[in-house]
């Protein structure tokens, strides 16, 4: 086992912060920041993997699949953080994606012992929340071989989901259970081995654009404005009617307007003003035309004409 660590490019010394210790605060801040810069050209170069994952899972959930992101630690972490911003942001059911993180909620905070290396837990998370097809599951570990993610991703191609792996090092164990494995090498880290940096920040990079693209191609966003977005607080509301305005060039009170008569639904509120039709027949438009904006406002136009 310690053989296999010392193999892998992320556990390695890093060369360039052997003396970190003995440098002035700036310094070090100037060492971590110039290591960071790495991280954005790992995750370019894998782009094109991603691009692959990405149409992929917008495939799985056009069908009415779910996404599961896989991990523990810090890599499980940031699957739950992902997968909780896509209902407020997107307006997703909770269930669309969903962080499955080793031990359960209580190692969102606390560690929780052995977790990560029970393989068998992995399999049987997978079973729990009955995972199949059209499911996409995503395993994230920096290592490539943590053995709750490899269980998971294990039994998740045992029952007929898609299965993606996320990882930091080249040739890992991932390569055996991923149909898909994107692996962004981000070199060793600036302390050894702690994978909450370079690789926590590359993977968090990864998850937004799986997420935000996989968003886009199905509807949730028109021009570049999060049209789904639930106005659940002030801020929100206040957003959501600045997206209607941005998007429809309509003046304040018509905004008002569609947006109380919509229900707070930002779509719905677009659609009416653009094709000048009311509500419920905006509903209709978005509802023939899988809930794009642009295809629901030409087609309100056509008809119209």
């Amino acid at each position: 086992m310690i053989d296999d660590i010392q193999s892998l490019t992320s556990e390695q010394p890093n060369e360039s912060t052997r003396n970190i210790d003995r440098l002035s605060t700036v310094e070090i801040l100037q060492i971590i920041n110039r290591e960071d810069q790495a991280v954005a050209n790992a995750v370019k170069d894998a782009i094109p993997v991603i691009a692959t994952a990405v149409e992929k899972i917008a495939e799985q959930l056009k069908k009415g699949g779910r996404l599961f992101y896989f991990g523990a630690g810090t890599s499980g972490r940031i699957g739950v953080l992902d997968a909780s911003e896509c209902p407020p942001t997107y307006g997703t059911s909770p269930e669309m994606v969903q962080g499955v993180i080793a031990g359960g909620p209580k190692a969102i905070t606390d560690s929780v012992e052995g977790a990560e290396d029970d393989m068998e837990l992995g399999k049987s998370d997978v079973d729990r929340l009955r995972i199949g097809p059209p499911d996409a599951v995503l395993g994230i570990a920096a290592s490539g071989r943590t053995p709750y993610v490899l269980g998971a991703m294990q039994r998740a191609g045992e029952r007929g989901a898609v299965v993606i792996g996320l990882c930091n090092n080249r040739n890992t164990l991932m390569r055996q259970y991923a149909e898909i494995l994107i692996e962004a090498v981000v070199g060793p880290e600036v302390i050894m081995g702690s994978t909450r940096m370079k690789a926590g920040t590359a993977q968090k990079m990864i998850l937004n654009m799986i997420t935000t693209v996989s968003m886009i191609k199905l509807g949730k966003v028109y021009g570049n404005l999060m049209v789904d977005l639930q106005p659940f607080n002030m801020k929100l509301v206040a957003r959501a009617k600045r997206i209607i305005k941005l998007a429809t060039g309509a003046p304040d009170e018509q905004v008002e307007k569609s947006f109380e008569q919509s229900g707070g639904q930002v779509k719905t509120a677009i659609v009416s003003i653009l094709a000048g039709v009311d509500c419920r027949t905006a509903d209709e438009l978005l509802r023939r035309t899988g809930g794009f904006v642009r295809e629901a406002v030409q087609l309100g136009l056509t008809e119209s004409s």
